[in-house]
C-alpha cells in the first residue's frame, strides 16, 4: 500500500471522505517528506504546526468539502492571508497580505489545507529561484513554477498551484514528470495573483493523475465536481510541429512521430497540421506583448527598488518593454487574435493537437529554466494544454513531449483526452528505463500532454 503522501489527489480525497485517512496523517506524512527531502528546496515557506493546525481543524469538522482536507502547495506569487508571500524578489521579503487569492479561498471552502508556499523564479520570470529537479539535482526543475513541480513530483505534496505566461506550468511539469495543467484563459480567477501580463497570465494546476485535474478544477471554479467522460469515440489528431521545431532534440521528434503511429494504430485519424506562414514568426509577438506589459506592471519595482531587481529580468524584458513602441505592441495584440481565429480553422478538421511541451529533458545546470517557446505559443492562443509524463529520455530525466488541444471544445474536454489513450502511474524522483518512454506510447506507464484549446 501506498504511503500517504505518494497518493494522488483523487485517491487521497477518496480516502479522507470514505474516514480510511485523516487529514492530520496525510498532511503530517507530507511534512515529513519535505522535511527528508529538503535538499530539493521546492518551499519558499512551510510552517508544520500551521499545516498540522489547519488539518486538525478539518479532521474535528469531519472532512467537509469536495477536497475533505487535502494538502495543496500555493506558489509564492499567490496572496495568502496566513503566510508570507514574497514573489520571489527581496523586496517582498517577509510580505503579509491583507486577504487571500480568490483561488486559495475557494480552495479553502472546498476544504483544502495549505501546506505552504513553492518556490518561484523572481516574479515568476526568469531569475531561477532555489528548487532543484528532484530526479537529479545538478537540472533545473523548469520554472516559474519550480516549487510546485518538484514538491509534487517528490511526493511532498499532492498538488500545487501554479501561474503561466509564457510556459511556466507546462515546461515544469515536464521536466519533474508530472501531469501540469493550463487551463483556458480566464477560466480561473486571477483576483489576488501578482500582475504580470494581463493578456497572458493564466493559473494552472501541477500534480499526479488526470483524475486530479478534474477535481482541482471544480473546486477553483467552484462548481460541483463531474467524473470525466471517458466515452469520447476516437479522437482526429492533428500533428503540430510549430515554427520552434527546430528547436526539440531528437529523443522528442522521435516521441512525437511514433505517438502519431500508435494513436492511429489505435484507431485515431491522424494528419499533419501547420500554422499559415504568417504565423511564423508567432513567439516573436508573444515576446512583444509579454515585454511591454511586464515592463509597465512592474513599473514600481523597477523605479522604487531598481537594485533588488536582477539584471537578468531588467535586461531581458523590463527595459526592451519599455522601450518597445506602442504600436509594435498593439500589432502584437492584432497579430494574436488573428491567430486565435487561425486556430479556429484549424480545428474544423481536427479535436486535438500533438505538439511537443518542451525541448527535451530538463537541462544541466541551474542558471536557466529552460526554453519557453513549444509552450509560448499556446499561452498567446489562450488555449488549455494538458501535459502528462511520457518516460524519461537519454539522460534518464522525465521527458512530458505531446499537448493535444481541442479549439472547439472546452477545458474539459481537454482533461476528457488527456485519459486516452495513455494511462499514467504516479511519477516519482526515480529514473525509469528507456524502454519505458516506449511503454507510455503502448499504454503503459506515462503518458503525454494534452490541450484543449479555447474552451
Amino acid at each position: 500500500m501506498s504511503a500517504p503522501n505518494q497518493l494522488s489527489a483523487a485517491a487521497a480525497v477518496a480516502q479522507l471522505s470514505s474516514g480510511n485517512l485523516t487529514a492530520e496523517a496525510l498532511t503530517r506524512a507530507c511534512l515529513e517528506r519535505a522535511e527528508e527531502r529538503k535538499s530539493v528546496k521546492a518551499w519558499a515557506w512551510l510552517d508544520p504546526e500551521h499545516a498540522l493546525a489547519q488539518a486538525r481543524a478539518v479532521d474535528r469538522a469531519g472532512r467537509p468539502g469536495l477536497l475533505a482536507g487535502l494538502p495543496i502547495g500555493i506558489k509564492d506569487i499567490i496572496d495568502t492571508v496566513d503566510m508570507p508571500t514574497e514573489h520571489g524578489s527581496p523586496i517582498y521579503r517577509g510580505n503579509r497580505p491583507f486577504a487571500d487569492a480568490a483561488c486559495v479561498a475557494l480552495l479553502r471552502m472546498a476544504g483544502a489545507v495549505i501546506l505552504g508556499k513553492t518556490v518561484t523564479t523572481e516574479f515568476a520570470n526568469r531569475f531561477p529561484g532555489a528548487t532543484v529537479n528532484p530526479h537529479n539535482p545538478a537540472h533545473t526543475p523548469g520554472g516559474s513554477s519550480s516549487g510546485s513541480a518538484a514538491g509534487v513530483a517528490d511526493f511532498q505534496v499532492p498538488v500545487g498551484l501554479g501561474t503561466q505566461t509564457g510556459g511556466s506550468v507546462i515546461r515544469p511539469s515536464a521536466f519533474c514528470g508530472v501531469v501540469g495543467y493550463k487551463p483556458s484563459f480566464g477560466e480561473f480567477s486571477r483576483s489576488g495573483v501578482k500582475m504580470q501580463c494581463p493578456n497572458l497570465d493564466t493559473l494552472g494546476v501541477l500534480c499526479r493523475s488526470v483524475e486530479d485535474l478534474a477535481l482541482m478544477r471544480a473546486a477553483l471554479i467552484g462548481m460541483p465536481h463531474r467524473p470525466i467522460d471517458r466515452t469520447l469515440g476516437g479522437p482526429r489528431i492533428g500533428i503540430c510541429r510549430t515554427p520552434a521545431w527546430d528547436a526539440a532534440e531528437p529523443p522528442v521528434q522521435a516521441l512525437i512521430e511514433q505517438s502519431a503511429t500508435r494513436f492511429a494504430a489505435a484507431g485515431a485519424r491522424v494528419s499533419e497540421v501547420s500554422f499559415a506562414p504568417e504565423f511564423a514568426d508567432i513567439l516573436d509577438h508573444h515576446r512583444r506583448i509579454f515585454n511591454y506589459e511586464a515592463a509597465r506592471n512592474y513599473a514600481y519595482e523597477y523605479e522604487e527598488h531598481h537594485d533588488q531587481v536582477s539584471q537578468m529580468l531588467r535586461d531581458t524584458v523590463l527595459s526592451p518593454g519599455r522601450e518597445l513602441p506602442l504600436a509594435a505592441y498593439v500589432e502584437a495584440l492584432e497579430t494574436a487574435e488573428a491567430f486565435r481565429r487561425h486556430l479556429d480553422d484549424l480545428f474544423r478538421d481536427v479535436d486535438v493537437l500533438l505538439t511537443p511541451s518542451a525541448a527535451g529533458e530538463a537541462p544541466e545546470g541551474l542558471g536557466s529554466t529552460g526554453d519557453p517557446s513549444f509552450n509560448s505559443i499556446w499561452t498567446l492562443s489562450w488555449s488549455p494544454c494538458v501535459t502528462l509524463p511520457a518516460g524519461t529520455g537519454p539522460k534518464g530525466l522525465p521527458l512530458g513531449p505531446a499537448q493535444r488541444g481541442c479549439r472547439s471544445g472546452s477545458s474539459s474536454s481537454a482533461i476528457a483526452f488527456a485519459t486516452r489513450p495513455f494511462s499514467t502511474s504516479p511519477p516519482g524522483p526515480r529514473r525509469s528505463s528507456p524502454d519505458e518512454s516506449l511503454s507510455a506510447l503502448q499504454g503503459g506507464e506515462g503518458g503525454a500532454q494534452r490541450v484543449a484549446l479555447g474552451g
